[in-house]
């Protein structure tokens, strides 16, 4: 019981000295951790997550057992093998730190999209990516978030307009001149279109996947937008996210994800986004009753 008592006290005493400065030192290196744990996921690196770790428990035994001759071979094993893995992971690496360049600060001094904007682009996009499904017509449409995507925009014609089904289907026409590039939406607007993507390094990707899923794909890898891929092949709608990609979606789910990934957590602009969802869900279904 002494003992117990004991321990609860060394507890408290250190609870006690923790500070500020040692709160946000916990939480930088949850955070890197958290980063790191996610491109161990997406560059399908496990075993060599798991054959690190073993060195790392080899290193620390070799350590409780006075082992030294295998203690000191392990230390310059790994001093080696992070230099191995920096130059391993040196696209990963790149990519983070040109999304931390790319980022737009402009959040940080009370700017805001209209939620009302968002959610017309949102709607318009689904009943356009629906019938090009239907169609097969192929279609890429980039919607920005914090990441800037100028040096993308700057590949294609600047457009400036408002989303409407009807534009995007006249955009990825096959016969128009720029059905071949991605459209760019920037705060519900269409910003661009025409633009050229970066393709995704991933050598582990499905080769069924044609280049507008490899540059979907490697845009969601450079930077936090959320992109939308019609393929022309199967007429299947995917979406990809931070290097992932969802495909043979359903236009109520595809709908779900650009919702749940664009627009903020508010149960309001939610009930009103799927009214306003059926609602033309309904004016559209009577129009082709017609």
């Amino acid at each position: 019981m002494q003992v117990l008592i004991n321990n609860l006290n060394n507890v408290l005493n250190i609870t006690r000295s923790v500070g500020i400065a040692d709160i946000i030192d916990i939480l930088i290196v949850t955070f890197i951790i958290y980063k790191a744990i996610g491109i161990v996921v997406k560059t399908n690196s496990v075993r060599l997550a798991k054959g690190i770790l073993l060195v790392i428990i080899a290193l620390w035994l070799s350590g409780v057992l006075k082992l030294y001759v295998i203690n000191s071979l392990l230390r310059t094993a790994m001093e080696i093998g992070l230099l191995a893995l920096v130059i391993l992971f040196q696209p990963e690496l790149r990519r983070i730190l040109e999304r931390v360049g790319h980022s737009n600060l402009s959040g940080l001094f009370g700017r805001e999209i209209s939620s009302l904007k968002i959610e017309s682009a949102i709607t318009q996009t689904v009943l356009a990516c629906r019938e090009m499904s239907r169609t097969h017509t192929g279609a890429l449409i980039v919607f920005e978030r914090s990441t800037t995507l100028d040096d993308q925009m700057n590949t294609g014609t600047i457009i400036g307009a408002d989303v409407t089904a009807e534009l995007l289907k006249n955009i990825f026409y096959d016969k128009a001149p720029l059905h071949d590039g991605a459209v760019i939406i920037r705060d519900g607007r269409i910003a661009a279109a025409g633009c050229m993507l970066p393709l995704s390094g991933n050598a582990n990707l499905s080769r069924d996947l044609g280049m507008r899923h490899r540059a979907g794909i490697g845009m969601s890898e450079y930077s936090d937008a959320v992109i939308a891929v019609v393929s022309e092949e199967s007429g299947a709608i995917s979406v990809a996210v931070d290097g992932m990609l969802k495909r043979h979606l359903s236009s109520e789910t595809f709908e779900k994800i650009l919702r749940n990934e664009l627009i903020p957590d508010d149960s309001n602009d939610k009930k009103r986004s799927i009214t306003n969802f059926f609602k033309v869900k309904k004016n559209e279904e009577k129009e082709h009753n017609r």
